[in-house]
């Protein structure tokens, strides 16, 4: 009898890639065993032998996605020499990234999967976790430039990473229901243009000297 379990040939990384690109399609609850058996090119058996479970296979589909896609958005952060440039590079990279062709649209992270009472608990713990690291990769930016003197010393890092984390979730949202790259570049240049408002208020709330 054929061996209907894992194939000789079978290759962790490769299937992990394929699993990671239906999740990013469908999100977790969308995407069943047969559509991840079918892209991956082994049985259920080996999917569990591999894996353990369909829950382990997200967890892991996502560790590899944060490892490979989008890293050019979050380099974009450290290498721009201010604040505003480093919110504005953002921004663009996301744009660049949102409106790709060659993938599924949208972030894995802010669309797989949102509401505990559908999804694993673990699932769901482990997206917030890796969103909400995503928030403190921008307010550490802002609080550089804090201390390099670029923004005002009375700036709201934590609010501005809020909001500019948000506009990014809800690009991915946007991109996913079919926006056009010209629409994801217009919400970012809005959101840009909000910086300097931002830092003048901040100035506003300094205290000044006698």
């Amino acid at each position: 009898m054929a061996d209907r379990g894992r194939p000789r040939s079978f290759d962790r990384t490769e299937a992990l890639e394929r699993a990671m690109q239906v999740f990013w399609k469908k999100g977790y609850e969308g995407a069943s065993l047969n559509d991840l058996t079918a892209a991956m090119g082994i049985g259920c058996p080996s999917l569990y032998a591999a894996f353990g479970s369909k829950e382990n296979l997200f967890l892991e589909a996502i560790a590899h996605y944060e490892s490979v896609v989008g890293t050019e958005i979050w380099e974009a952060i450290e290498k721009a020499p201010t604040a505003r440039a480093a919110m504005q590079d953002f921004l663009h990279a996301t744009v660049e990234a949102y409106s790709s062709t060659d993938s599924p649209r949208g972030c894995l992270i802010a669309l797989g999967a949102l509401h505990q009472d559908s999804s694993s608990g673990r699932i769901c713990a482990d997206l917030r976790r890796r969103r909400a690291e995503n928030i403190d990769t921008l307010r550490r930016r802002l609080q550089r430039g804090v201390m390099e003197g670029d923004l005002p010393a009375a700036f709201d890092c934590n609010a501005a990473a809020l909001f500019y984390a948000t506009t990014q979730n809800g690009m991915s949202i946007l991109a996913r229901d079919g926006a056009s790259r010209e629409a994801l570049a217009a919400v970012a240049e809005g959101a840009i243009a909000a910086f300097q408002p931002l830092a003048d208020k901040a100035n506003i709330r300094a205290p000044h000297g006698p």
